[in-house]
This record gives C-alpha cells, sequence and structure tokens, in this order.
C-alpha cells in the first residue's frame, strides 16, 4: 500500500490536531476518529499524517505533551486526560471542550493493606511516591498545612515515572499516589485506596486563546462530530405508543436531551413519542412505560447523530 506523503507541519490551511500515540487513550481515540469520519493513513515510522479527506493533520505525540502543545504551540485541537492537564499547569491555557466518556480513572492515595495506615492525615509526613508529582505535591502541601506541618516534617514527594505500585514493597514509599482504572493492580500489589484525589477521562481540549481563527469551521466541524459520535454511544432512540391521558407522566420518563417528539396517530385518543434516552437506564424506562400503558415500546440504537 502507498503512503501519502505527510504535510509539513505548521502548513497553514491544514488543522493540527494531537492524537495520543499510545497507552489506555489510544485505541478509544481510533474509534472516536473513525466514528467522526477522519480518515487516514499512518505509516509505522512517521507520527504524522494528512487526512485523506479533510484539512486536517494528526500528530501522535504521549498524551502527557499534548496540553503543552495545544497550550503554547500551533496545535489547534488535542486529545488527553484531564488528569494530564492538571499535572501539565495547563489548566488556564487551553479549554476542555467536551469529555469524551473513556479512559475514566481514578487518581487515588493508596497504602499498603499491613501498615495500618486508613486515613491521608496518618500518611502525611511520610514518603510518598507518584509519577503525578504537581497534583500530588499540591494535595499534600493543602494537608500539612492543615496538619501544621512545616519544613522537615512536611510530606515527602518523590517523582517515578513507572512501576508506582511497587514503590511501597520495594521500601521507597509509604504510600503512593497513582491512577486506578480496574483496581486489580492495586490489589495485586497488597495496596487499598484511602482517598481520591481527582476523578478522570479523555477530553478534548483546544487552546483558550485562538491562534488560527481561519481554522475556527474546521475547528467547529471536528467538535460537532466527536459529541455526535459520543452522543451515539451514550443515547439510544426510544419510540412508543401511549394514550393521550398518559402523555404527561410518559414525557416525564423520557423527556428526551430537549424535548421529546410527539406526533399524532389516526386514533385521536393515542400519539406517538420519540426520544433519546441513556442507554444504560433504557430498560428501566421501558418497564416504567409499560407501567403507565404504553404500547409498541421500541428502542433503536444510534450509529451516529449530531446534538
Amino acid at each position: 500500500m502507498t503512503l501519502s506523503i505527510p504535510p509539513a507541519i505548521g502548513e497553514p490551511h491544514r488543522l493540527l490536531f494531537a492524537i495520543p500515540k499510545k497507552g489506555r487513550l489510544y485505541e478509544k481515540t481510533m474509534e472516536l476518529l473513525a466514528g467522526a469520519d477522519i480518515q487516514f493513513r499512518r505509516s509505522n515510522r512517521l507520527d504524522i499524517c494528512s487526512a485523506t479527506n479533510h484539512p486536517i493533520t494528526l500528530v501522535f505525540l504521549p498524551a502527557s505533551d499534548i496540553p503543552s502543545f495545544v497550550a503554547k504551540g500551533d496545535v489547534d485541537l488535542g486529545i488527553t486526560g484531564h488528569d494530564v492537564i492538571l499535572e501539565a499547569g495547563m489548566t488556564d491555557l487551553v479549554d476542555e471542550v467536551l469529555q469524551l466518556g473513556f479512559g475514566k480513572c481514578a487518581l487515588q492515595v493508596q497504602v499498603p493493606e499491613a501498615s495500618g495506615i486508613k486515613t491521608v492525615d496518618q500518611l502525611a509526613g511520610k514518603r510518598v511516591v507518584t509519577s503525578f508529582e504537581v497534583v500530588a505535591a499540591k494535595y499534600f502541601d493543602e494537608l500539612d498545612a492543615k496538619l501544621g506541618f512545616v519544613g522537615d516534617n512536611k510530606t515527602k514527594i518523590q517523582y517515578i515515572g513507572g512501576s508506582v505500585e511497587a514503590a511501597c514493597a520495594l521500601g521507597l514509599a509509604d504510600g503512593i499516589v497513582d491512577l486506578v482504572e480496574s483496581g486489580e493492580t492495586m490489589r495485586a500489589a497488597g495496596l487499598h485506596a484511602i482517598d481520591t484525589v481527582l476523578n478522570t477521562e479523555a477530553v478534548l481540549i483546544k487552546s483558550a486563546k485562538p491562534k488560527h481563527e481561519h481554522l475556527k469551521p474546521i475547528i467547529d466541524l471536528v467538535t460537532r462530530r466527536i459529541a455526535g459520535v459520543i452522543a451515539s454511544k451514550k443515547y439510544v432512540l426510544c419510540e412508543y405508543n401511549i394514550p393521550r391521558a398518559a402523555l404527561s407522566n410518559a414525557t416525564a420518563i423520557t423527556p428526551g436531551r430537549r424535548a421529546p417528539t410527539i406526533s399524532p396517530l389516526e386514533d385521536p385518543e393515542w400519539v406517538a413519542v420519540s426520544s433519546m434516552v441513556e442507554r444504560k437506564r433504557v430498560a428501566g424506562v421501558m418497564d416504567q412505560l409499560v407501567d403507565i400503558g404504553a404500547e409498541d415500546v421500541l428502542v433503536v440504537s444510534l450509529d451516529n447523530c449530531r446534538v
């Protein structure tokens, strides 16, 4: 297969879109781009490629670097984690345009189960290892100040880039601050969480100060498409027939994102209702509708939408 030659970075008429090059966000981001019909061909040897159907250049970067490139460089859009933005200190320089619904996890304070430490107050003043040095330092600085710990009594924060969960077992730390998704790694290392510093997920970001006004139409297009893909995964279309007398109760159950669509039927005593319902709630919603007299209740999955 012949690969197109990627355009030069910074080509003025093309949107620069930073994508995580690996890790927990990569695969879901690829699915998101496919759903938004952003087509591209990427060589294994290159971390830059051009979309074949839009004036977009995709740049594959470590997720931890993306906030800085969007905030201070020429990159127009990026996908990264909310936690990474905080760690990079870029919250005032980027706008979180959309929460993407994947990559959800918690940044938690963890200690060995056998340590006897049950609260963060007990951990304060001891050794803490993390790869989120900035966020952890802010958290423990506030805790130390509350407890009156100063000077040598303050919590000691040490950065390591990986294998954070092994730090306690190997004698480097009394506790750690690390991301927890399923908790399996934490439990396997003999750790348990005693507090949550923050909850995080993948987000679509852009610079808080627009850099390329002429690219605003394509930025808006990509944002709308991604929002549509997210909504299609979150919602289903619920359609049913209901007696007019029960319509107010029915619309309370299925209010839709803004409002349900109500259509008359040949029988003047009945109406048809169509409404978007959260996928996770749909079974319970169907039961409630049947209980108030709804018939022909149908649920339709969405491949894509615009919201």
